[in-house]
C-alpha cells in the first residue's frame, strides 16, 4: 500500500470512471487498473463493484474515508514544514461564492500582493457546497461564505455586514422613492438566482417570501446574478443586490436604478472559513487585513479575529510584523448615499491605507 495508490482509488471513486481517473492522474488506464486491484488483493476486500456502472461498495466507503484522512495528514506534513519556512510564502487557494468573487477578489489582488510578494491567491468560484465539499478534500485552503459553516473541523472569522440593495427597471415608479420599504417590494416581480445559490434563500427571507411567487417568472432559475440584472434592465423584473456587487459593470447604461433597503435584516454577512487545523494562519490574518482594508464604504466591517497566542510557533511575530490591527474599529455604512441613476456614483472609493 502506498500514497499514490491511495490516490487513484479516490480519483476513480470520484470520476466512477478508469478512464477518467487515469488522465486525472495523469498515468495510464491499465497502470491505475493494476495497483487498484493490488490493493484490493492485499486488504482481501472489495473496493468497487464493477459492473455496467463503477460503484463504491458499502466496506470501500469507509476504506475510502480512512485513505482521504491519511493524504490530508500526509499533505499537512508539507505545509507545516513549509509554515515553519515562511507561512506567508507560496500559494494560498481561496474559494468564494459567485456573488461575491467577481466584486470582491479584485480589490484584493494587487494590495495583497504589496503587502505579502511571496503570498500567491489562487481564487476558485463555486457555490456554497461544492466549496465546502472541496475545502474538507483538502482542495481550498480558506472559503469566503455567506452562510454559517457550524460543521465540525472547520473555524469561521467574520469578516463584514453587506446591505442589500433593491434594482429594478429606470422607468418603475420606484424611481421617484429615495429608499425601498418592505411594502414596495409588492409593487415589483421579484427575481431570485438558482436555488443553490445562498443569495436566493436570503433575498427571499428579506422579501418576506416563504417560496417563489407563482408569477410569470416563477420558473426563472439564472445561474448568475449577472444575467438577473440583464433581466432587470429588459424591464422583466427586479431583484436585491449585495452591496459589494453595485460596483460591477452593469451599473453603467444598463437601463437599470439601485436603491437601498430600509428593511430589517436586510443584509449578509460574510466570513472567512478554514479548518482548524490549518498550518499557516498568518497567511489568513494578511488576508484578513487586505480584506478590511480596501472594502468600500457601503458596507460594516465586523471585528477582527483573535492573534494566536505568543510563541505559538513563531507565527505570533509573523503576523505582529504585518501590523494587523486587532482593536480596529468596526467602519459604519454611509449614512448619506446619494441615489443617482446608476450605482457607480453612489460607491466612495477603497479608503488607501499602508499594507
Amino acid at each position: 500500500m502506498n500514497l499514490q495508490t491511495l490516490r487513484y482509488m479516490l480519483a476513480l471513486a470520484e470520476t466512477r470512471h478508469f478512464g477518467r481517473a487515469a488522465a486525472q492522474c495523469h498515468v495510464s488506464q491499465p497502470t491505475l487498473s493494476a495497483q487498484v486491484r493490488k490493493l484490493e488483493a492485499e486488504l482481501g476486500v472489495a473496493v468497487f463493484e464493477r459492473g455496467p456502472r463503477l460503484e463504491v461498495t458499502p466496506l470501500g466507503t469507509e476504506i475510502l474515508a480512512h485513505a482521504r484522512a491519511a493524504l490530508d495528514h500526509t499533505g499537512a506534513i508539507g505545509e507545516l514544514a513549509r509554515a515553519q519556512r515562511d507561512p506567508l510564502a507560496g500559494p494560498l487557494r481561496l474559494g468564494a461564492i459567485p456573488t461575491l468573487s467577481p466584486y470582491l477578489i479584485p480589490l484584493l489582488l494587487a494590495p495583497l500582493r504589496a503587502a505579502a510578494p511571496k503570498l500567491r491567491l489562487i481564487p476558485s468560484e463555486q457555490v456554497t457546497e461544492a466549496l465546502l465539499h472541496r475545502l474538507h478534500a483538502g482542495e481550498l485552503d480558506a472559503l469566503l461564505l455567506a452562510t454559517a459553516a457550524a460543521e465540525p473541523g472547520l473555524t469561521t472569522w467574520p469578516l463584514f455586514e453587506e446591505p442589500f440593495w433593491l434594482a429594478f427597471p429606470r422607468d418603475h415608479r420606484l424611481y421617484l422613492r429615495d429608499e425601498i420599504r418592505r411594502r414596495d417590494l409588492d409593487e415589483v416581480e421579484l427575481l431570485f438566482l438558482a436555488d443553490d445559490h445562498c443569495l436566493a434563500r436570503q433575498a427571499m427571507a428579506v422579501c418576506g417570501v416563504d417560496d417563489r411567487r407563482e408569477t410569470a417568472m416563477s420558473d426563472l432559475r439564472a445561474a448568475s446574478l449577472e444575467t438577473l440584472l440583464h433581466l432587470v434592465g429588459a424591464g422583466l423584473g427586479a431583484t436585491l443586490v449585495p452591496a459589494l456587487a453595485l460596483r460591477g459593470p452593469w451599473t453603467t447604461d444598463t437601463g437599470v436604478v439601485t436603491r437601498p433597503l430600509r428593511i430589517a435584516r436586510a443584509r449578509r454577512r460574510i466570513d472567512l472559513v478554514f479548518r482548524s487545523g490549518f498550518p499557516r494562519p498568518a497567511a489568513l490574518h494578511i488576508l484578513v487585513r487586505v480584506i478590511r482594508a480596501n472594502l468600500p464604504n457601503t458596507v460594516r466591517v465586523l471585528s477582527a479575529p483573535k492573534l494566536p497566542a505568543p510563541g505559538t510557533d513563531g507565527l505570533y511575530s509573523q503576523v505582529r510584523n504585518i501590523g494587523y490591527n486587532q482593536g480596529a474599529p468596526w467602519r459604519r455604512m454611509s449614512s448619506n448615499l446619494s441615489c443617482n441613476e446608476t450605482a457607480a456614483h453612489t460607491i466612495e472609493r477603497p479608503r488607501k491605507r499602508s499594507v
